[in-house]
C-alpha cells in the first residue's frame, strides 16, 4: 500500500492510500490531482475522507463523486458536500481493509475531526487536516483555544512512530517560529536543517513523526516552563500556570510572526 502526498493549490496536500486496485484520498480540495494520480495508477478511487469543511479541503470532493461514485465520510458537525457518512468521536470507518478511528478535534473549526489507524502498513497514520501541522497548529477560526489544546492533548496521546500527515506544507515557517519560542532547542534546530534540505530537493517535509512533534512543536509543549516563558514575553498577561493561556498566547504570537 503507498501513501501520496498530492500537491494542490499554493501549498496543500490531498492524501491518497493506494491499494493495489482501489485508492482513497483524504481532503481533495481539487479533484484534477486526484483524478491524474488514478489515471496513472489504474485504481478506482473508493472513498472520500473529509476532516473539516473549508473549500481547500472540499472543493473536488463533487466532482470526485460523479467521476468515481466514491463513498463520502465526513464531520457529522459541518456541512459538507453531500450525501456524505457523517462521523464524530468513537465512530470508525473502514477503507481498503483498514479502520480508522474517527476523533473529534475541534478548534481550527467546530466540528472538525481526524482520522487515526493503528495498525496501518508501515505504522499507525493518521491523517489530521489542519488541526496539528508539523511545528504548528491550526488557526482558530472557530474554535476556541480550550478546544485546541484539548485537540491537540488528545492527538498527543497518539503512538510515537504515528504518521502526521497534515494538509498543508507549512513546515518551514512553522519551525521558523518555533525557534523563536525555544531558540535554544537543539532537536528543533536539527530538524529545521533537515527540512530545509528537503524542501531543497523538492521533497514533501511530511508525514511528520509524532514523537518528534512533541519535541519541537511549541502547540504541544505549551506546559513547559520555557515555552510558558516565551510566551509571557509576547504577551505579559499570559498565565504561565494554565496552558490555555499559554496556548492562546502563541497561537496570537504566530498570527502576528
Amino acid at each position: 500500500m503507498k501513501l501520496l502526498p498530492l500537491p494542490a493549490f499554493a501549498d496543500n496536500y490531498i492524501w491518497m492510500l493506494q491499494g493495489a486496485q482501489s485508492a482513497v484520498v483524504v481532503d481533495p480540495g481539487d479533484a484534477e490531482p486526484v483524478l491524474e494520480a488514478l489515471r496513472h495508477s489504474g485504481a478506482t478511487l473508493g472513498a472520500i475522507l473529509v476532516t473539516h469543511h473549508h473549500g481547500d479541503h472540499v472543493g473536488g470532493v463533487e466532482t470526485l463523486r460523479r467521476a468515481t461514485r466514491a463513498t463520502v465520510y465526513g464531520p457529522a458537525r459541518e456541512r459538507i458536500p453531500q450525501p456524505a457518512t457523517p462521523l464524530a468521536q468513537g465512530d470508525a470507518v473502514t477503507v481498503l481493509g483498514l479502520t480508522f478511528q474517527v476523533l473529534d478535534v475541534p478548534g481550527h473549526t467546530a466540528g472538525h475531526i481526524a482520522y487515526f489507524c493503528a495498525d496501518a502498513p508501515g505504522g499507525p497514520l493518521l491523517f489530521c487536516g489542519d488541526t496539528l501541522f508539523s511545528g504548528g497548529c491550526g488557526r482558530l477560526f472557530e474554535g476556541t483555544p480550550a478546544q485546541m489544546l484539548a485537540s491537540l492533548d488528545q492527538l498527543a496521546t497518539l503512538p510515537d512512530d504515528t504518521r502526521v500527515c497534515c494538509a498543508h506544507e507549512y513546515t518551514l515557517s512553522n519551525l521558523k517560529f518555533a525557534r523563536a519560542v525555544e531558540p535554544s532547542n537543539a532537536r528543533l534546530l536539527q530538524y529545521q536543517h533537515d527540512c530545509q534540505l528537503l524542501r531543497q530537493r523538492g521533497e514533501p517535509t511530511l508525514p511528520a513523526q509524532l514523537a518528534l512533534e512533541r519535541q519541537v512543536n511549541p502547540f504541544l509543549r505549551t506546559r513547559l516552563p520555557a515555552v510558558a516563558d516565551a510566551a509571557r514575553g509576547f504577551d505579559a498577561g499570559v498565565d504561565v500556570s494554565s496552558p490555555v493561556s499559554v496556548l492562546a498566547a502563541l497561537r496570537e504570537w504566530k498570527n502576528q510572526f
